[in-house]
């Protein structure tokens, strides 16, 4: 089995995550700011030079404003839509 980063189920979340980012209205800059920590935070994990462990997935999430199970509902969705 391939790396998680590696494969398109991976590509899928990182960018549901940059469109809920988007349509909250933050900035990576704000985004990161909001979760205590670098600027650099969101950068990397857009681009997927970091991951995510589930509570750092809710804690985004909550400054996102979207719930973690739509997210994962709708992460599931677009990957149902792909077959």
């Amino acid at each position: 089995m391939s790396k998680t980063i590696y494969r398109h189920e991976y590509d899928v979340l990182l960018t549901l995550i940059k469109k809920h980012r988007k349509e909250s209205g933050l900035t990576q800059v704000a985004c990161s700011t909001a979760l205590g920590r670098p600027q650099s935070f969101m950068s990397d994990v857009e681009t997927g030079s970091r991951r995510l462990d589930v509570v750092q997935l809710r804690d985004l999430c909550n400054v996102l404003g979207i719930d973690l199970l739509a997210l994962i509902t709708e992460f599931e969705s677009c990957l149902s839509d792909d077959t």
